[in-house]
């Protein structure tokens, strides 16, 4: 046989936790036409020995949904051998979006849109501009319903007459054009002003068309047991998939409770949910400084959230409610400011500096107050997990890998740069808390079963060569939360649909990307 690629002489992995072998891996017409000897004719020859040959690795959580609708091409992912993302987490995606629902939050969704022009848009034109585009990277859309929510009620916490079911109509046209899911952001405004009762409705949808649901939990920290189930009432009810969106315990006084979330997901998988989950490996998180602030803040939106911020009892109203430890409090109580780092701001020599400190002394709610007040899109590193924690909930093998990125510019968290790198050496190589099957299985197979990608997520002949050759000696990311832009290191070749599109860990001109639909 005659191939366009031959990588030689590397170990193996298939993606579904096979242990590797050493072989050889031919690649014709953007497929995988053999794994073991290759003895035909090829244009091009990789020696890799020494070297692990993986599927290429799958994001499950990922906010690059604008990104690639950037005039250049975007590489950040397949330089840490990320062949496909799923963008639309947290009930954020950036379509279908009204022009109500841009007025209203537009202001708070700066950050996470990067560059890009933030316009209304519906599903199908999204996906239609991101194929256009042309990215480096696969990328796969859930449909977000705080954008649902937005777009049908505006910026309330009450329903109005027919809002439910113009969202239902919206997920079905969403999921028509290709959404792989619904993912919802229960911490966010508005996401947060539903009840279950609303997220059942919707994911009857998803579950129709056999898309997943995804959830950002309406609770991380001392509720997160009842927001688990919350969330396997919703698979119980309606049948769709469930996928718990970066498996954490946050807050200090909430460390040592892996496993009660661990063993919840396994049980309802026992009781016939399939439920499975992400995460990203680091003990902090990041999210909009807002979050911190009680959801009621927001209501009505940006221009809502100034008013109540900038008049005295409104804002005395709000500490109350940011200290009652309540459902729905937001999560002032799960950080102490010192926790708090700024990591975005209209006032850019306020990045990089911790709440704490620019509350010199003074009132740290207060100061929160009016940092939100002078910018609603501002963006936070936050240290909330235990790393005992984040290590249990890593070793479990329902857990895939998600990075939980986003845009890479600015400061950002370091997993916008390295998370699967630093996965592979920091716990892999190093601390020996996955095995390299375990490692790829979970980047790979799980997530492509999870969202439905055929054809992808596993090397195996006939496969799409989507494909990730890395150094285990070398592989990982030396990236903080203060220096995050760091390159990745060890990601040594990355091919998408049969192109290369990262040779010696420098990218290429390829934009071999597509856009996966449902």
């Amino acid at each position: 046989m005659s191939a366009d690629l031959v990588l030689r002489g590397g170990t193996v992995h298939d993606g579904l936790g096979s242990p590797g072998r050493v072989a050889d891996v031919a690649i014709a017409d953007g497929r995988v036409g053999l794994i073991g000897r290759f003895d035909g004719v090829a244009r091009e020859e990789v020696d890799c020995d020494g070297l692990l040959v993986a599927p290429g690795f799958i994001d499950a959580h990922a906010h690059s949904d604008m990104v690639h609708l950037a005039r250049e091409p975007q590489h950040f992912k397949v330089a840490q051998g990320v062949t496909t993302e799923i963008v639309g987490n947290c009930g954020f995606s950036f379509a279908p979006l009204s022009r109500e629902a841009l007025d209203l939050l537009g202001e708070s969704w700066a950050d996470l849109g990067g560059d890009a022009e933030l316009r209304p848009r519906d599903f199908a034109g999204f996906l239609a501009e991101l194929e256009q585009a042309r990215p480096a990277n696969n990328v796969a859309a859930l449909v977000g319903h705080n954008a649902l929510r937005a777009s049908a009620n505006g910026v309330d916490v009450a329903l109005r007459p027919g809002a439910l079911q113009r969202m239902r109509e919206l997920a079905a046209e969403a999921f028509e054009a290709g959404a792989v899911g619904l993912s919802t952001g229960l911490i966010y405004v508005p996401g947060s002003y539903s009840d279950t009762e609303e997220i059942v409705a919707l994911a009857e949808v998803a579950a129709r068309y056999g898309r997943v649901y995804t959830t950002h939990m309406r609770d991380e920290g001392a509720h997160v047991t009842d927001a688990l189930d919350e969330a396997i009432t919703v698979g119980r009810r309606t049948g769709a998939r469930v996928q718990i969106s970066h498996c954490k315990v946050a807050g200090r006084h909430n460390h040592g409770r892996a496993a009660e979330l661990i063993d919840r997901i396994a049980a309802a998988r026992r009781d016939g949910v399939d439920v499975l989950g992400d995460q990203y490996p680091y003990t902090a998180g990041s999210t909009f400084l807002a979050a911190l602030l009680p959801p009621a803040a927001l209501e009505g939106g940006t221009a809502s959230l100034r008013g109540r911020l900038s008049d005295g009892a409104s804002r005395s109203a709000l500490r109350a409610l940011a200290h009652s430890e309540e459902p729905g409090a937001g999560m002032w109580t799960e950080c102490e400011p010192h926790d708090v780092l700024i990591i975005g701001h209209r006032d850019a020599s306020l990045i990089g500096r911790r709440l704490d400190a620019l509350s010199d002394g003074g009132d740290a709610f207060d100061r929160l107050c009016d940092l939100v007040l002078d910018d609603p899109a501002a963006m936070i590193v936050l240290d909330l997990m235990d790393e005992a924690d984040v290590r249990r909930i890593m070793s479990d093998p329902l857990i895939a890998v998600g990075s939980d990125n986003g845009p890479p510019h600015g400061m950002q968290h370091p997993r916008t740069w390295g998370c699967f790198p630093r996965l592979l050496g920091s716990y892999v190589r190093d601390a020996g808390v996955l095995s390299w099957e375990q490692a790829i299985r979970k980047m790979t197979s799980l997530n492509a079963r999870t969202f439905g990608l055929a054809g992808r997520g596993r090397l195996l002949q006939g496969m799409v060569a989507d494909v990730c050759v890395f150094d285990p000696q070398r592989v990982g990311h030396a990236g903080t939360y203060v220096e995050p832009d760091v390159a990745p290191v060890g990601i040594e070749l990355v091919v998408v649909g049969g192109e290369v599109a990262l040779r010696h860990g420098t990218a290429t001109e390829a934009r071999a990307g597509k856009v996966l639909r449902g």
